[in-house]
């Protein structure tokens, strides 16, 4: 089909989504930053960015591209660096976009825990806060002046929610 721009496979469907905002943007890298440093550290795995396509279904095809990735180092052997990643990340960050509505969200999150990912973000800039889901447990939201620490996906992980929305 030629390049059409950023989308997603869903159910074998294609959905086209719109680009990033500034802000955006601006969060994202924010994450992907705080992150990386810390898995360069303790050498836990691999960052990834959005565009970052992971294959998560077969016939219909299923392909997501969350707006930031972790993926440990124990699943990253045998993984080609070309073409998706197989499999779920083990954290995906979801920024919300203004065009985004609570039901979307909602179903993209359950998606990611069904799927095997172990934490999915949700990274909300209007509120400046990043709500936490995992699987069979209560959402724990994070704002301003928290730190989201005891993330089981990245061991001694500490981020203070204002580093993420700094100006």
């Amino acid at each position: 089909m030629g390049d059409i721009g950023r989308c997603e496979l869903i159910d074998g469907e294609i959905i086209q989504m719109a680009p990033a905002g500034a802000e955006h943007g601006f969060v994202g890298n924010q994450i992907a930053y705080l992150l990386t440093a810390h898995v360069r550290q303790y050498g836990l795995g691999r960052i990834y960015t959005a565009e970052t396509g992971f294959m998560i279904a077969r016939n219909p095809d299923t392909v997501r591209a969350p707006d930031v990735a972790f993926v440990r180092t124990d699943r990253l052997s045998g993984h080609p660096r070309r073409g998706y990643f197989q499999g779920p990340p083990d954290l995906a960050v979801e920024i919300i976009s203004p065009n985004d509505t609570a039901a979307e969200i909602e179903a993209k999150t359950q998606h990611w825990i069904e799927v095997g990912t172990v934490s999915v973000w949700i990274v909300d800039p209007l509120r400046r806060c990043i709500e936490v889901h995992r699987n069979q447990e209560s959402p724990h939201r994070y704002c301003m002046s928290e730190v989201l620490a005891n993330e089981p996906t990245l061991p001694g992980l500490k981020v203070a929610i204002a580093d993420v929305f700094q100006d």
